[in-house]
């Protein structure tokens, strides 16, 4: 399904056409540009709009400027500024990351796609929109934005996240990246499908490609791409300990590395019929116990029922029982990541004790 040269060349030169007009150049992270400022750019970028990730890439660089600095940095600081973005592992896999690449690489990203896809975090995508805007040189992208785009341009259908289907639009991909501004392209077909041919609500009129739109010319749009195949999530229940103290404290506990909410501090997880085990475990004892309004979370996979149970202790000089837990200040902000579910009870709670 490959187009001839001809088109292929037509499609880029509208395209860079457009972009000269109306594409954006004044995002904080096409200033200054350095790889590893596209880098975490492309990182944040991945399922998150871009007016979403610019406060969050501003106090990332901020804190961490350099990929010195970043790969000297304790995990706890990365996931804070993280923290409300999600997706978390995207975070852990830029602090591996870059520790890689100071020992491998002295201190130095990798412009070579191959070898950008062996660090942690980063797909053939990631690594091609790095070599393309840092170097100008042929590399293509297959972002969720170009996948919209080609799909609607070309009406390939079915599920764009089967194999089939995204072997064809890499193929297409790589035939109408050019040789030439390759640059200006990658920042072109993306800003595309994010201001003009977006998911709802595409505005036609005011794309350049509209002249042999395939989807657009059989009035199909609409259909385009293909939504994944609907299946029911399966709900989990998870009950959380939220422990406060006369010192207006709060217990937190830093959850293991990999797996749900990898590196992130919430409350003491257990099952319902567990919490006075749990609490003898803490070694502490309640002076009172209340259940506070339930709610729902939901992953990718699955959804979580989230039964908050705000226990009330009194301050003690022990030693908490296991390592992983610790005591926080209610009314300070600390320098590590929470989860989304920790931070709105988090913020109940403040308004609730005052």
């Amino acid at each position: 399904m490959q187009r001839h040269s001809q088109l292929n060349e037509s499609f880029a030169n509208r395209l860079l056409l457009w972009f000269d007009r109306y594409g954006r150049k004044e995002l904080p992270w096409q200033k200054d540009i350095t790889p590893y400022r596209i880098w975490v750019s492309e990182i944040m970028l991945q399922q998150t709009q871009v007016n979403t990730v610019i406060p969050y890439y501003n106090r990332f660089l901020e804190a961490f400027p350099t990929i010195e600095i970043l790969a000297a940095a304790n995990e706890d600081a990365v996931l804070h500024k993280w923290t409300g973005l999600g997706y978390y592992a995207r975070a852990r896999n830029l602090l591996k990351a870059a520790q890689e690449v100071m020992m491998k690489y002295e201190g130095k990203l990798p412009l070579s796609v191959d070898k950008l896809c062996e660090l942690p975090g980063i797909g053939r995508s990631t690594a091609g929109a790095i070599v393309a805007i840092c170097t100008n040189k042929y590399a293509v992208i297959l972002d969720g934005n170009v996948k919209r785009v080609l799909t609607r341009y070309l009406s390939i259908g079915g599920w764009p996240g089967k194999n089939s289907v995204m072997d064809m639009l890499w193929r297409e991909a790589s035939a109408l990246t050019p040789r030439h501004r390759v640059a200006d392209y990658t920042q072109a077909i993306m800003d595309l499908g994010a201001t003009v041919c977006r998911r709802t609500k595409p505005d036609c009129k005011q794309c350049p490609l509209n002249s042999d739109c395939q989807a657009l010319l059989t009035n199909t749009i609409d259909l385009y791409p293909e939504k994944k195949p609907k299946k029911t999530l399966p709900v989990k229940h998870a009950c959380l300990l939220v422990i406060t103290n006369d010192k207006r404290q709060v217990m937190l506990e830093k959850r293991p590395s990999s797996g749900l909410w990898g590196g992130l501090w919430s409350f003491p997880e257990t099952r319902a019929e567990n919490i006075e085990a749990s609490l003898k475990t803490l070694s502490l004892i309640p002076l009172s116990k209340k259940t506070l309004n339930s709610f729902r979370h939901t992953f990718s996979h699955f959804h979580l029922e989230i039964i908050p149970v705000h226990i009330k202790t009194k301050h003690s000089n022990k030693r908490i029982a296991l390592a992983k837990h610790q005591w926080f200040n209610l009314d300070d902000t600390p320098a590590i990541g929470l989860t989304r579910p920790v931070t709105l009870i988090l913020k109940k709670l403040r308004a609730s004790l005052i």
